[in-house]
């Protein structure tokens, strides 16, 4: 099955509500043309609002970074799927592995925010990845199947088709190595299986992103691998 790329933006914390209206002038200009592939930017709450009205009537679609699993309450600081919905916006960011080292994001939690984002009609990325030591260690494998297992536990296959998964080398980020096209074909093919064994066909239309420092030098190579179906770039 032929699936469509997605090139997904992750801003982070980076860019205010006036630098976004600015960069956002700049992406209609670059890309307002572009039909070959989809494209999202992903700015932080702050800018999200700016980055939908700056990039209107553009191929290129608007996604959060992080969502709540809850539909309202007393969580300060958090966003829940409906608040997301009224800006509005396409996609979101779960379990990247910042908000996993740096916030406490547990499967668990990945899990709840999943539901909550297919719940309200938005499109998540989840992310999921080794790190350096797991990398070392030989167990890339085990990580990553219960990433996937516990992260997407109870999902129907109905639901399954609703998302988009990152594979985030955690190793590869920022630290001077990168994964060889190669490498990153065996985890994706690995990750395909894994769905495979999970969702039946369904698998074939879920893509599968590569999250570890996609490049102009090397996002060619990378995007020739078969289970290779885009990329979430910083």
């Amino acid at each position: 099955m032929s699936r469509r790329l997605l090139i997904a933006g992750n801003w982070k914390m980076n860019k205010t509500a006036t630098e976004t209206e600015r960069l956002a002038g700049e992406l209609r200009d670059l890309l307002g043309d572009v039909t070959e592939v989809d494209i999202a930017v992903c700015p932080p709450f702050t800018s999200l609002a700016a980055a939908v009205r700056g990039l209107a009537g553009t191929p290129v679609r608007v996604g959060a970074q992080n969502i709540h699993w809850a539909e309202a309450g007393a969580f300060t600081g958090e966003i829940s799927a409906a608040m997301l919905k009224g800006v509005p916006v396409e996609y979101v960011i779960i379990g990247h592995s910042e908000r996993r080292q740096y916030f406490g994001e547990t499967d668990a939690t990945v899990n709840k925010r999943l539901r909550a984002a297919l719940s309200g009609n938005l499109k998540p990325i989840v992310c999921i990845g080794e790190t350096l030591d797991q990398r070392e260690a030989g167990i890339t494998d085990s990580v990553i199947e219960r990433q996937l297992t516990e992260g997407l536990a109870d999902l129907s296959p109905e639901d399954a088709s609703g998302m988009i998964i990152a594979y985030e080398p955690v190793w590869a980020i920022g630290t001077g190595r990168t994964a060889t096209p190669a490498q990153a074909q065996q985890v994706h093919e690995f990750i395909r299986g894994l769905l495979r064994d999970r969702f039946g066909s369904v698998a074939e239309s879920i893509r599968v992103l590569y999250g570890g420092s996609m490049k102009p030098t090397n996002a060619a190579d990378l995007l020739r691998q078969p289970d290779i179906d885009g990329g979430l770039v910083a």
